[in-house]
């Protein structure tokens, strides 16, 4: 998503770094190989996903926009972030030789294929952040103030916040770009990505610096608060399940307690938070490396991959967790499923 990298690509007389994954040519071809199948990967996932919950009234919820505006999110990554590198690791290898553009930066011409991936790739990772954030929101009132819910969480609002989000989190995305003329994007040798450099060589501004560490900062607040409020959602479903085995539950009590369904899912985003804060630590180690002088270029690599993979595992986590969800996605993957056993029936009573 970023590089806080001094060095560019613009003058670079060096070749490319060799980075552990990409040193030999099987190396290299198992790297590709990961990342067609990490395409594949994302856009089974989130296709199944959309068609889940926008094909089934059951998932006609806040909670169902949330988790449909994410899979947009990881969609577009495996529809536009990943082929661009597949695209580019293939021409290195068909052709010993890089493709034109990775030679340079997006200050060189006016139009370079990381001015639209990078603000693709960055945009999305924080619109995934944020929804997350909100489906915390959203689940930490459905556990704390159940009688609530309905009227706080609508669907008006909800639409609202996702297009909010969208907004907010590019217009972020293209920052660096608009307010700072050092800040550029090109595509990392190390990273085998889109990433924001500094597009001059000479000496360093404070400001380009406190642009590029805006990302990482806006990032763990949200996901700092994230987890606060999971912490707090999760002690509140274990006060819960504790009352329950030594009161009975009236009924006027249990109207004013959480529903089983919202505890479940509220589980289920504490999962997808953990999944996430768990893909996106990596990058942030790597932030704080490039600040105090690291390269770090096989760990970067490493860093932005993971962080990549993490738009193929909310499907996996939604199917584990939610069983409506799993049925559902059973039924669409399904269609024309036999049932040889009512047929057999039938030949038999004929006979």
């Amino acid at each position: 998503m970023f590089e806080t990298s001094t060095s560019t690509m613009l003058d670079r007389a060096e070749p490319a770094h060799c980075t552990v994954c990409c040193c030999t040519l099987a190396n290299k071809i198992l790297m590709v190989l990961f990342m067609v199948l990490l395409i594949f990967a994302i856009l089974f996932g989130n296709l199944v996903t959309l068609a889940v919950v926008l094909g089934t009234k059951h998932f006609h919820t806040p909670q169902g926009y949330l988790k449909a505006s994410l899979a947009v999110a990881d969609l577009a990554v495996g529809i536009f972030v990943v082929p661009l590198s597949v695209y580019a690791e293939v021409y290195l290898m068909v052709t010993d030789s890089a493709p034109e553009w990775t030679s340079y930066n997006s200050q060189s011409v006016s139009f370079h294929p990381c001015n639209l991936i990078g603000p693709i790739f960055a945009g999305c990772t924080l619109v995934s952040i944020t929804t997350i954030f909100l489906l915390t929101i959203e689940r930490s009132i459905a556990v704390l103030r159940p009688l609530h819910k309905d009227s706080v969480i609508t669907r008006k609002r909800t639409t609202i916040l996702i297009v909010l989000s969208w907004v907010g989190s590019f217009f972020l995305a293209v920052f660096p770009m608009v307010f700072s003329s050092e800040i550029a994007l090109e595509y990392n040798s190390c990273s085998r990505m889109c990433n924001y450099a500094l597009g001059t060589i000479g000496e360093f501004r404070s400001q380009a610096w406190n642009i590029l560490l805006l990302f990482p900062a806006f990032d763990f607040t949200l996901l700092g608060s994230t987890v606060v409020i999971n912490i707090i959602s999760l002690s509140s479903i274990r006060q819960h399940s504790k009352r329950r085995k030594h009161l009975a539950e009236t009924e006027c009590q249990s109207t004013s307690k959480p529903t089983f369904s919202d505890i479940k899912a509220a589980k289920t985003i504490g999962t997808l938070t953990v999944a996430f804060t768990a893909s996106f630590t990596p990058i942030a180690v790597f932030v704080v490396g490039n600040v105090l002088g690291n390269e770090w270029c096989n760990f970067s690599f490493f860093a932005f991959w993971i962080l990549a993979t993490n738009s193929c595992w909310n499907v996996i986590i939604y199917s584990v967790r939610d069983q409506k969800f799993r049925l559902r996605a059973h039924k669409l993957l399904m269609p024309f499923q036999r049932k040889p056993t009512t047929k057999t029936s039938k030949q038999q009573g004929d006979a």
